[in-house]
């Protein structure tokens, strides 16, 4: 008798030893709360609707929400002067934005009389090339020919308008020297074809949609910005690079010298480290849809990422890379 109790006693501890093992599967934190961020919100800042950024972070933004369990949205905007203050207000989590704009926020030169405390940089990204564009008829062959002509520098304060102005400035041009048309990429490609304006500033990541678009029907052509003359620029303005649109871009014959500007993604300094870790590692493991999603991207990788950072890296950037370059 004794020892059937005694066998009841063991069967019953062993069957109370699986309902408590059960109850603490039932428990553990599900693969999305592991996973996820404690961000239930990330909101990226782009630019304008057919250009790029908004391309590349509607893809991005898929897949935050997909991968990280968040409510993911991106944001059209002004594009880089926006973003950033955007950014400093709390009112997005994170910005593509081009390096020139990154650079003058961070150390309050520019359209920004303070420092921008609140912003990190995650990666550098491709290069935008600027395209300045008009039409053969014109007889425009060189950033130097657009003094006294109308100009459009791209919408007011962005990163295309602030490339635009810094570059005719290193050419001896003044907004004074030419009328100027604040104009997004569509409008800008609209009032070349109506003749509204002499040359356009559409600085973005090749090809440009607009561009694309402008060129069926358009007698197109790229303005050249003479390697020599930017080389004087770059003395001061760093963040350019000389380089070309390649031929057949847009049904060029030859290669256009022109100069580019790096790309940056940036979020707000105070998220937190084990949340950025997970955005840029996120956004590294999904970069073959990115590419797939706009050309520009396939001129993002690693290896690249990591160098031209013109703010702080933020330090949950800084661990993912930490990882990876210790493999």
């Amino acid at each position: 008798m004794r020892k059937m109790k005694a066998s009841f006693m063991v069967a019953g501890m062993a069957a109370l030893g699986l309902l408590l093992s059960a109850c603490g599967e039932k428990q553990a934190p599900s693969t999305a709360e592991t996973t996820g961020v404690q961000s239930k919100f990330i909101t990226i800042a782009t630019g304008g609707a057919s250009g790029p950024y908004n391309i590349i972070a509607t893809t991005l933004a898929e897949v935050y929400s997909k991968d990280l369990n968040t409510n993911s949205k991106t944001q059209t905007t002004g594009a880089s002067v926006e973003n950033i203050n955007l950014l400093n207000q709390k009112k997005v989590e994170m910005a593509f934005l081009m390096s020139d704009v990154l650079s003058d926020a961070v150390n309050g030169v520019g359209n920004f009389p303070n420092k921008i405390d609140n912003v990190s940089q995650i990666a550098a990204l491709y290069p935008n090339y600027v395209q300045i564009v008009t039409s053969k008829r014109t007889g425009i062959e060189t950033i130097s020919d657009l003094k006294g002509k109308r100009v459009a520098t791209g919408a007011q304060n962005s990163g295309v308008e602030v490339n635009a102005r810094n570059l005719l400035e290193g050419f001896g041009i003044s907004y004074n020297d030419i009328t100027v048309d604040y104009l997004g990429y569509a409008e800008a490609a609209d009032a070349l074809k109506s003749g509204k304006i002499d040359a356009a500033f559409l600085t973005s990541g090749l090809p440009n949609s607009s561009l694309m678009e402008l060129q069926q029907g358009f007698d197109l052509q790229i303005v050249s910005i003479p390697a020599d003359g930017l080389a004087e620029v770059i003395k001061t303005k760093p963040y350019f690079n000389a380089m070309e649109i390649p031929a057949g871009t847009y049904g060029n014959a030859d290669p256009i010298a022109t100069a580019a500007i790096k790309n940056a993604l940036a979020v707000r300094s105070d998220l937190s480290e084990e949340d950025v870790y997970k955005l840029t590692k996120t956004f590294f493991e999904n970069l073959p849809q990115l590419q797939t999603a706009h050309q520009a991207a396939k001129d993002i990788n690693l290896q690249s990422a990591q160098q031209g950072l013109v703010a702080p890296l933020h330090p949950g950037a800084k661990k993912y890379y930490d990882e990876v370059n210790a493999k």
